[in-house]
């Protein structure tokens, strides 16, 4: 798989036709040579602009197809926010599937929105994305001619760069861009945010995108998006879709009642009706209320059925009754015939998101764990295995993969060996995360389990002093490891 990146458009991006065939033609008359200096003139200015061509924006491949439609539910859908940053990411997108004409058509209609309610300094990204997709489409003067605009407007707002301009505005736009495009941009997006606030700490537009990006980068149960999505929402009142945010980061911390209140004031409004019943489900599935969440996805999956998104919700809220049907107060037959049902149409709803969006390793996993429920070992292992041999995952991810492979090999599989592993690569991922602590609770039980069996004593006893060791504990760290080595009987380097 492809991931792109900056450096596509430095040095060898430029592979379209138009450039090979630049690259072929013989230089020896004068006009040619002026054509290649042209041609070499403006790619030296393209790669000056700040767009959506040189914002290193990282996803792969398989991403596309998947990042077009979400693109294209937020122009549509979420109608509190102008759409013009969209328009301009669609455009890119659709360049980089080689459909030029689309991608102008994107542009195009970014223009229009622009020509009825200018953006000052933000034009020039729309600008400098036209003048990309025309250099990439061989049209060097209709590529100079948005490289003049880029240009004229630098000099009207005193920019000290000719095609680019340090400012607020730029930091959002890219920190947007970021943002719609997967994990491994969020802390880039907040960083972008983070930026634009030093220069209007009260700006609402700016306080929402950092507060969601901080949301999306609050995976280590330290709450640092709860401020920002305070904040947010009070310079935002009438903004429903960055309530659901707020309500569902005071659920984790077990403030019910304002998070409950958020999740209804969004509910009533007519505003991002797409996106607040998405997040809204999510709300009421974990606080157990599946009937409603469902209710509320299928009202979702009318104007989105191809969101992989909303189909792994869905599918979460199955595998939630299917353990719901487990429990003892169901008689054992009804048991086995609803939780087979429910593990079915759970399984059908993760195969539904991958097919929708390959690279979302979550659904495989939760997909896996479904079929470990119905002994459908086979293919729970398959679905593990995709996701352990996946690459560029963040480090938290990669965390809550061997916890939960981990999981699987020691309770479904009875391999507390393969267990042990998992659990220890995890751990020498250098992220602190709820994954990661998750990881060393794991460790520390299965230790303590083996100790009192006597199984593997000495490797046993030294997973208990590492665990202390990865605490902070050091005294009881060197007591266990103090007991292995007695254990041995000898003085093993390894302790």
């Amino acid at each position: 798989m492809k991931v792109h990146n900056r450096a596509e458009h430095q040095g060898g991006i430029l592979r379209s036709p138009v450039l090979v065939k630049v690259q072929r033609i013989s230089v020896t008359s004068t006009a040619t040579m002026g054509e290649n200096a042209g041609a070499d003139q403006v790619k030296e200015n393209l790669l000056q602009l700040s767009c959506h061509f040189t914002w290193s924006l990282l996803f792969e491949d398989a991403d596309i197809p998947d990042l077009e439609m979400r693109i294209s539910e937020q122009v549509e859908f979420l109608d509190i926010k102008g759409p013009v940053g969209m328009h301009n990411l669609l455009a890119y997108v659709r360049h980089l599937k080689g459909q030029h004409e689309e991608a102008l058509q994107s542009l195009r209609e970014a223009e229009a929105l622009i020509q009825e309610e200018p953006l000052g300094k933000r034009s020039v990204v729309t600008w400098g994305n036209c003048a990309w997709v025309h250099y990439h489409m061989g049209s060097l003067a209709e590529a100079q001619s948005y490289l003049d605009k880029v240009e004229n407007t630098c000099k009207d707002f005193a920019s000290p760069f000719c095609y680019r301009m340090e400012c607020a505005e730029m930091d959002c736009e890219e920190g947007w861009a970021l943002l719609k495009c997967g994990g491994r941009n969020y802390s880039r997006a907040m960083a972008c945010f983070a930026k634009a606030l030093e220069a209007e700490p009260e700006n609402p537009e700016y306080n929402t995108g950092y507060a969601i990006a901080a949301y999306r980068q609050d995976f280590d149960d330290n709450n640092i998006s709860l401020g920002p999505l305070r904040k947010a929402v009070m310079l935002n009142p009438a903004d429903p879709y960055i309530k659901v945010y707020l309500a569902l980061k005071l659920q984790d911390i077990g403030e019910r009642e304002e998070a409950e209140r958020h999740i209804e004031e969004a509910l009533s409004s007519t505003s991002c009706q797409t996106y607040v019943f998405r997040y809204a489900a999510k709300y009421y599935r974990r606080e157990g209320c599946i009937d409603k969440a469902l209710q509320l996805l299928h009202k979702a999956l009318q104007t989105s059925p191809n969101s992989g998104y909303l189909h792994f919700q869905i599918g979460l809220c199955y595998r939630e009754q299917m353990f719901q049907m487990k429990t003892p107060r169901n008689t054992p037959s009804r048991r086995q015939g609803s939780t087979q049902e429910m593990a079915q149409r759970a399984i059908c709803e993760f195969q539904k998101t991958v097919e929708l969006r390959p690279t979302f390793d979550v659904a495989y996993v939760c997909m896996a764990e479904v079929h470990a429920e119905i002994h459908q070992y086979e293919e729970a292992e398959a679905n593990f295995q995709m996701v352990l041999n996946m690459q560029n995952l963040t480090g938290h991810r990669k965390q809550d993969i061997h916890l939960r492979y981990g999981r699987y090999q020691q309770f479904h599989q009875k391999s507390e060996d393969k267990a042990i592993t998992h659990y220890l690569k995890g751990l020498k991922i250098e992220e602190t995360s709820y994954a990661w602590r998750k990881l060393l609770i794991a460790l520390e039980k299965v230790a303590d389990k083996r100790i009192k069996k006597e199984v593997r004593l000495v490797e046993s006893v030294s997973l208990l002093g590492l665990v202390h060791k990865l605490k902070g504990n050091m005294q009881e760290s060197l007591m266990y490891y103090e007991q292995a080595l007695r254990l041995t009987g000898e003085m093993n380097p390894e302790f």
